[in-house]
């Protein structure tokens, strides 16, 4: 089969195709005929050493897929054919990929196999952060840091479907608000001078913050009391620090967002949180926007798109 791999740790454009021997799957696995699969910046890292998931080279990178069935175990609850999407954690950057059958699930006919290999990684952390982190409430209002990107759209669509009363999106240009806004936010404001925006059109009561950087204290300014600020990652480069004496004024947490290390942790949590959106995704509330999509050859491009910050919605390889 044909795959990409990371061979040295020089970034993006040291990723090569090469020719590999098709993956076998183990007893108990399932094994996929992959028809797309997910990039995210957990990939840029991975490209530089910089990620907490550290294989031995060379590897195949690629953590999210969907597309059929070739062999799965018996009384799995698959069968050769089914439409799946799965989460590898590696390996999806392929012809074929090897997942574990509580990590593989049915795609409804609705969902292609672009728009399902978009949900395991950034709608299951969504709803991580938003439900199980941050405890969202009815009515509630949500910012959104990075909203034009994968994680910032599937937020937007999840905060909405579990009850957000109204969704602000945060994004560096007007262009990336209209993709913020497509997917589903009430309204956009510019990265550069948003806590003004935001104060003027009302506090809200959760952000979430992908991006890090330099706009985490007017982050925390952003909230009402009882706000919560969930961090998922840093995009932009830098961690911020946090004085605490911002946390006690206003009764305000700063929330943690592992998604990873914690679902795999704990068999059986992923399909509950598979088992959680599933009936938003039959029903069009959960629509991954698909941004640009790439053949395998154009791996490195795929992955500078989002190195880059020029990713707006799923960034997809079609094998």
């Amino acid at each position: 089969m044909r795959a990409v791999q990371i061979t040295t740790l020089d970034g993006p454009s040291a990723v090569e195709v090469t020719e590999l021997p098709d993956p076998t799957a183990g007893e108990g696995q399932v094994l996929v005929r992959v028809r797309a699969a997910g990039v995210s910046f957990p990939e840029v890292l991975q490209t530089r050493g910089l990620y907490q998931l550290k294989p031995e080279l060379p590897f195949v990178p690629g953590s999210e897929v969907a597309g059929e069935v070739v062999t799965a175990p018996e009384g799995s609850g698959f069968s050769p054919g089914d439409r799946v999407a799965g989460f590898c954690m590696l390996g999806g950057f392929a012809e074929y990929a090897v997942t574990q059958p509580d990590m593989t699930f049915h795609l409804p006919d609705a969902v292609s196999f672009e728009q399902g290999a978009s949900v395991p990684l950034n709608y299951l952390t969504a709803y991580f952060a938003l439900v199980e982190r941050g405890r969202i409430a009815p009515g509630e209002r949500v910012l959104v840091h990075g909203a034009a990107g994968g994680v910032g759209t599937a937020s937007i669509q999840v905060a909405k479907a579990f009850g957000a009363g109204h969704v602000i999106a945060v994004t560096s240009t007007a262009e990336k608000g209209a993709v913020a806004i497509d997917a589903g936010a009430d309204e956009f404001v510019l990265a550069d001078g948003f806590l003004d925006a935001v104060k003027a059109s009302g506090k809200v009561d959760l952000v979430v913050d992908p991006v890090g950087g330099d706009r985490f204290t007017d982050s925390l300014r952003s909230l009402r009391e009882d706000g919560r600020l969930l961090v998922i990652g840093f995009t932009a480069g830098d961690i911020p620090e946090v004085k605490v004496n911002r946390l006690l004024l206003n009764n305000l947490s700063v929330v943690g967002v592992g998604w990873g290390a914690y679902a795999l942790a704990r068999p059986g949590h992923v399909a509950q949180e598979w088992a959680a959106i599933a009936p938003h995704l039959e029903s069009g509330a959960l629509t991954p926007p698909i941004g640009a999509t790439f053949g395998l050859d154009e791996a490195t491009q795929a992955l500078a798109t989002i190195d880059e910050r020029r990713a707006t919605g799923k960034v997809l390889l079609t094998p």
